[in-house]
């Protein structure tokens, strides 16, 4: 599988505090990767400089090829990158359908297309096609999940970034998720490559259950890293546990 996002040494600050410090980590196309580490470590800090929604003070960040840590947040979702937010934004007072297509009308899908993209989500979250009518805002929080996964979906990514899934989820939704970022890897995006899925997630046996390779961050640094299944107990009660 070849590299399809590199970060090299990153470093970030969040109103003058250092919050990354020289975070190395990769990721190849159709593997799932879980970035890990209890609250407060730079997870989500992480995750906002490769989407841009944070400046890089230094190091690089590497997508398909191309330097994208001073390209702008819109540019970076155009080149294939998708992301779901902890706390899915999903907008609460528009139907299951109109926040599905809006994506589809800003980014100018061809009706054949945004159609056949609509189908595949359909299949992997049945439950929105059985709610289209509803308002966003009155489904659960594992609907919600479901709505926004699918809408990061209909771009046809080339990474979908997934901060905390399973964050206030019952867990017969939780499990149901997993099954579908399974289904993910073995699912060909339009251009015939797998999808790269980075998670983070503090819920070590869902890591477990669905991720390939691990990151663990501690204080802003990467302080193990390697196979899901070479996790160690110790690095789980030494970095993971609250």
């Amino acid at each position: 599988m070849s590299t399809l996002l590199h970060l090299k040494s990153v470093e970030a600050d969040i109103s003058g505090s250092r919050i990354l410090r020289g975070v190395d980590l990769e990721i190849r196309t159709g593997e799932v990767v879980a970035l890990m580490g209890r609250n407060g470590v730079g997870k989500t800090t992480t995750l906002k400089t490769i989407t841009g929604l944070l400046p890089v003070r230094s190091g690089e960040i590497v997508f398909d090829d191309q330097p994208i840590h001073r390209l702008a947040t819109d540019v970076r979702a155009r080149l294939g990158i998708g992301y779901v937010p902890q706390g899915r934004d999903i907008f609460p007072h528009m139907t299951v359908e109109e926040n599905l297509r809006i994506g589809l009308v800003v980014h100018g899908r061809k009706p054949a297309e945004a159609n056949a993209a609509l189908e595949r989500v359909y299949e992997l979250f049945p439950v929105l096609k059985e709610m289209l009518g509803r308002k966003g805002g009155v489904l659960s929080g594992g609907q919600q999940q479901q709505l926004a996964i699918g809408r990061a979906l209909l771009l046809d990514p080339k990474l979908l970034i997934l901060d905390e899934p399973t964050e206030g989820i019952q867990p017969s939704i939780i499990e149901q998720i997993g099954d579908t970022l399974r289904r993910l890897r073995t699912i060909p995006r339009a251009d015939g490559t797998g999808l790269a899925i980075l998670l983070v997630e503090q819920y070590v046996d869902f890591c477990r259950a669905v991720a390939d390779r691990y990151y663990a961050l501690d204080r802003g640094a990467v302080v193990s890293s390697g196979a899901i299944a070479d996790l160690t107990d110790e690095v789980v009660r030494t970095h993971l546990q609250v």
